[in-house]
């Protein structure tokens, strides 16, 4: 019955449902951890605003440091290991964090806020990133194109269940019991990555061989590739600048937040209920309608369409810089951008090597994006600080980069499209040939 019913809203086959399946709560999993521990992420760059680019800067260069790290581990160990160790080692840093919460006196809480910051910056980068290399390692592009907005439909579920706790309960939980929290799924998530990893790999006969092994190259490598490849230079363009719209939402966000609502627990609660709105509008879109989208519309109009959505947005806070035009905009922006853009970008991946797909991805994913978000910071730092602009005038700033974006994702997508047939014929012709 549970076949059936999958079958009549996503465009799946019989082979594909239990790896299906295994993959959406993998992903539940690491976004239900991950949406317990944003409110109390976002509360604390709203109570320690003024040194919110400094963070910002921090992260960066812890994301540029652990790039190397992460890619000698895959040059190491093969994805089996790998992954289950990416999640055992952010569970188990949950926990130190615990443990430094209890035995701390408060007085150092301010530097155990801002060091939990960075850290979880860093961990929405790599958790996320694996899961997607992964995704994007198991299934082929044709099946990405298919499959791909009900894996999104999994991550946007568990972080409906996750913005859920701290929404309903951050007033009268500690932020230590949501730490404990958080950390179990992490746990779960590791067996069901192992289960992906044997069910998939072990199926293919050549790909599981080549799967069983280490990634070639070493530690730098990733980022070679990156500087070889106009296509993956693309990706990382359009990264920068969505990075751009996100980074002026998120301190507009912070800006508007600070001056309206005073006490930290009412914060995350707000917080926490835009969160559990966004995931909801977004599961919605994700199961049935991406790969529609994709079908009708092609891999370069969904990349297009929710910069065009920016746009808008960023004139209205222009004209109306309020805290409630910022909740719409913030909203309807993380529920397109996850329903539509994420899953369209990790479409992308599907037609390059292994290599890039996990070493060149942490690259874009960190570095690009954390250097995005660093540039991106200090350049609304200059226009707030340096030149005076209030709110409303950055965010009509922002609106022309905004078009740039929609334009970069466009090409992209149609790139994408193109490179995915050179590789169907290749494929074909090897296999007459074999």
């Amino acid at each position: 019955m549970l076949k059936d019913l999958l079958k009549k809203i996503v465009p799946i086959r019989d082979e594909e449902v239990g790896a299906s399946l295994l993959a959406f709560a993998y992903g539940f999993c690491i976004f239900l951890s991950y949406y317990i521990l944003r409110p109390v992420r976002d509360e604390i760059s709203a109570e320690d605003r003024g040194n919110l680019q400094y963070l910002w800067t921090a992260v960066f260069l812890i994301s540029v440091l652990a790039v190397p790290i992460y890619s000698a581990i895959v040059s190491r160990f093969q994805r089996g290991v790998f992954i289950p160790l990416v999640n055992i080692f952010f569970a188990s840093n949950i926990l130190i964090f615990f443990a430094i919460l209890k035995l701390l006196p408060a007085e150092s809480r301010l530097w155990i806020d801002r060091a939990f910051y960075v850290w979880l910056s860093v961990f929405n980068l790599f958790v996320v990133t694996v899961f997607w290399a992964f995704m994007a390692d198991l299934f082929r592009n044709e099946q990405g194109k298919r499959l791909f907005g009900f894996l999104a439909a999994g991550v946007s579920l568990g972080g409906i269940v996750g913005a859920a706790i701290p929404a309903f309960l951050a007033e009268s939980l500690e932020v230590f019991t949501l730490l404990i929290i958080a950390a179990v799924p992490l746990v779960v998530a590791t067996w069901l990555a192992r289960a992906l990893h044997h069910r998939l790999g072990a199926g293919r006969s050549a790909a599981g061989k080549e799967e069983d092994k280490p990634l070639a190259g070493d530690a730098l490598s990733g980022i070679f590739k990156l500087f070889r490849s106009p296509y993956l230079l693309r990706i990382a363009l359009f990264v920068a600048l969505m990075t751009f719209a996100s980074t002026v939402l998120y301190f507009v966000q912070a800006d508007l937040l600070e001056s309206a609502i005073q006490d930290r627990g009412e914060r995350r609660a707000l917080l926490g209920r835009m969160d559990l709105a966004a995931n909801v509008l977004t599961i919605l879109a994700q199961g049935v309608l991406f790969a529609h989208l994709v079908r009708w519309l092609g891999v370069g109009i969904c990349l297009a369409m929710i910069p065009a959505l920016v746009c808008i947005g960023f004139l209205t806070l222009g004209i109306y810089p309020l805290l409630t035009a910022l909740i719409i905009v913030q909203v309807l922006y993380r529920s397109g951008r996850y329903a539509v853009t994420k899953p369209a970008r990790e479409i992308l991946f599907t037609v390059v090597g292994r290599e890039e797909k996990y070493k060149t991805k942490s690259v874009v994913d960190t570095a690009v994006y954390r250097g995005g978000d660093l540039a991106s910071g200090w350049i609304y730092i200059g226009l707030e600080s340096l030149i005076g602009l209030s709110v409303g005038a950055i965010a009509l700033v922002a609106v022309p980069v905004a078009g740039v974006w929609g334009v970069v994702g466009f090409r992209l997508g149609r790139q994408q499209e193109d490179l995915a047939v050179q590789g169907s014929v290749a494929e074909a012709r090897d296999e007459s040939a074999g």
